[in-house]
């Protein structure tokens, strides 16, 4: 992994929580099987609002990272947002929530998204409202795939957070360093 001192004037970056490979493997399979061009998968713990590429961040991201204990979640069958903007996998996790909520306290960006505070939806993202995207299209082929998922969520703990690089405008976001937690 590369440390914070490699970081690009024009890169993004979030904090997210990877699915257990087997997920991943499988999401990566369904995006290719419909030409999805995606970022890697992940629960966003905290979006990019505050995340500039200065890292001014980085430290009191980590210190909450590594003060804050594992975090469980179940993933639930696809769905989609109201407003269009993406189908996805639903994530329950009422310590997502907690630790995104203990980031922002941390951090308090000057300006953040609406979806960010205590209403946040954690997800893992299937595909993106893009250019020749039919989401109904995405969610319907989602709901065939992931059918098992609606019945049967799969309940994992993570115990790492990840920190998710964007290269710049039109990239998209990829591993580029593991924060271990409840190391604090």
């Amino acid at each position: 992994m590369t440390g914070p001192e490699n970081a690009h004037a024009n890169a993004s970056f979030l904090l997210g929580v990877r699915p257990p490979p087997g997920l991943g493997t499988r999401m990566d399979a369904f995006r290719t099987r419909l030409g999805l061009r995606e970022s890697a998968a992940h629960v966003t713990v905290k979006a990019r609002s505050g995340l500039g590429p200065e890292l001014r961040w980085w430290e009191a991201a980590r210190t909450v990272v590594a003060a804050s204990a594992p975090v469980r979640l179940n993933v639930g069958g696809p769905q989609a947002f109201r407003n269009g903007t993406a189908v996805y996998l639903g994530v329950t996790s009422p310590d997502v929530v907690a630790l995104h909520l203990r980031l922002l306290d941390s951090l308090n960006p000057p300006q953040r998204f609406g979806y960010e505070g205590p209403q946040m939806t954690p997800h893992l993202t299937l595909a993106l409202r893009r250019r020749g995207v039919d989401l109904g299209t995405v969610l319907e082929a989602a709901r065939a795939e992931f059918a098992d998922l609606k019945g049967q969520p799969l309940t994992f703990t993570a115990h790492e957070v990840w920190v998710m690089r964007k290269p710049g405008p039109g990239g998209l976001y990829v591993p580029w360093e593991a924060w271990p937690l409840g190391q604090g």
